[in-house]
């Protein structure tokens, strides 16, 4: 059992003709999801690659859930892209991680040729069609430890180039153990799955059904915007645990839904990603106070999480949920500027040890060895740590506070944003001469300044073809030319008080 592949054929050996994952159309049975993976392993494995990159240009379907691990059966690992990401960007992911194959669906063939990209392509309906080839993928098998890569993930870059997270076998394993003890994760467990399959929060979702049996129902997005529907869809499929970002909660709270239509089956709530509003959080409590909620914290490079809370008291409305204590199998230590371990009410830098964490940025080692570093507690032997870049602080339970982060990265519809990253997708475009980026938390809206001669307008929609549709800033203002402080920064702390979100 050392890699997620040996895992998921245990589950599917136990739950043959049992749902695995599903969507409003499909619903694929665990013998038809490996019987699909291990098409696609044999097609990739018969390239000759290994520990290459295979690139997922695919919808969220249960058809994406089978080239995910058909790239694992074929002893490379999966990069997941998004189908609306600007081609730029995708540009830019292709050619840090050079993927030797692109498996996409026919109506996204002419949106991948945008790209450049020139490697294998393979279509979703044909690859899963391919004569399994046993011997070739025992031969694979027997090669595969559980240090391999098994996913790149891509977030924000401060340079305006993503970083690709990559993530082992034994990471995502260790993980799961952990969150699948946790959460009592059964074969009658049905995840209604909400976030996208190329954000750390799906791996909880998939793999952790995938180890036990359980059925991964995946919610269709325009859902969310008909709440009504939303509850009937989670009704239908008997969702009784969910895993989202708490703007997705909101949803449901902001349109006080459950006066009229309440899930039937839920036991689990819970969610990451972004600070959870207390107010809306209560709301889901008064209705339902016997569900079990849970408030997780962590960053793609600690595979998703490092810490959580389950909620055991009740919070007035203007209060900040915890974010707690590190999960099992996962060591956090807070360091304040001095270098020492922070006590009790004192604010410092997050760090995370243990097998969650990552390997590092493939193919930047510059931002690799200033995030992942010797652990500055031990001299003694050689042992890397996440240096998270997040502030907190414990409060008298002894459970973490979040206060910030230490450098320009947000949090924003879920995802973690380096501000830079869209100060350089600004700068880029023709006539803008200077940029800046801030965010009002209140809100949650960036609001991007710029010096330059095109109109407001003009510059929001060449920024939009440059960044994903999550990172558009929200307000887009021109001014005459950007302040400076003394030592001849962009004066962000004046353009923050100047030009306050109304």
């Amino acid at each position: 059992m050392k890699t997620i592949t040996d895992y998921f054929e245990r589950a599917a050996a136990a739950n043959p003709s049992k749902a695995a994952v599903s969507d409003e159309s499909v619903s694929l049975t665990y013998s038809e999801l490996m019987g699909y993976a291990r098409s696609i392993g044999t097609k990739l494995g018969c390239c000759g690659k290994r520990k290459s990159a295979v690139a997922l240009f695919l919808d969220k379907t249960p058809f994406c859930a089978a080239a995910m691990l058909g790239t694992a059966y074929s002893g490379n690992f999966y990069i997941v892209v998004d189908s609306k990401m600007p081609a730029e960007r995708i540009k830019t992911m292709f050619s840090t991680v050079s993927p030797f194959a692109v498996i996409t669906q026919p109506e996204l063939v002419d949106t991948l040729k945008e790209t450049g990209f020139d490697g294998d392509t393979y279509i979703i309906d044909e690859i899963i069609r391919t004569d399994v080839d046993d011997e070739l993928l025992k031969k694979i098998s027997t090669g595969v430890n559980d240090r391999e890569p098994l996913y790149c993930l891509f977030t924000s870059g401060s340079t305006g180039v993503p970083k690709g997270t990559v993530v082992s076998h034994g990471n995502v394993i260790a993980y799961t153990d952990w969150f699948i003890n946790r959460f009592d994760i059964t074969n009658e467990t049905v995840f209604g799955s909400q976030t996208p399959f190329y954000f750390s929060m799906s791996v909880t979702d998939l793999f952790s059904t995938l180890r036990t049996g359980a059925e991964l129902a995946i919610i269709p997005k325009k859902f969310f915007a008909f709440p009504i529907k939303l509850i009937q869809y989670l009704n239908d499929k008997k969702v009784n645990t969910i895993y989202w970002v708490p703007s997705a909660l909101c949803i449901v709270a902001n349109s006080d839904l459950f006066k009229y239509a309440k899930p039937e089956y839920l036991k689990k709530v819970l969610f990451a990603g972004e600070v959870m509003p207390v107010k809306q959080l209560n709301y889901w409590i008064s209705h339902f106070p016997d569900i079990i909620y849970a408030n997780l914290f962590g960053p793609t490079e600690t595979t998703d999480i490092c810490t959580y809370y389950v909620v055991d008291r009740s919070f007035e409305d203007s209060a900040s949920l915890p974010i707690g204590n590190a999960c099992d199998n996962c060591s956090v230590f807070v360091l304040g500027e001095d270098g020492k371990e922070c006590a009790a009410g004192e604010e410092g830098e997050l760090y995370v040890r243990g097998p969650f964490v990552a390997y590092g940025y493939y193919n930047n080692p510059e931002k690799t060895k200033e995030a992942f570093v010797q652990d500055p507690l031990n001299d003694s032997y050689p042992e890397l740590v996440y240096k998270t870049g997040d502030i907190v602080k414990y409060n008298e339970y002894g459970e973490l506070i979040y206060c910030g982060r230490k450098d320009h990265q947000i949090k924003h519809m879920g995802y973690r944003i380096e501000l830079g990253e869209i100060e350089n997708a600004a700068t880029a475009c023709e006539g803008v001469l200077a940029a800046a980026c801030i965010y009002n938390s209140e809100t949650d809206r960036i609001i991007m300044i710029y010096q330059g001669k095109p109109e407001e307008k003009a510059v929001l929609d060449m920024v939009r073809k440059r960044v994903p549709e999550y990172m558009v800033p929200g307000r887009v203002i021109k001014i005459s030319s950007m302040p400076h402080n003394s030592n001849g920064k962009i004066d962000r702390v004046l353009l923050k008080n100047t030009y306050k979100d109304n």
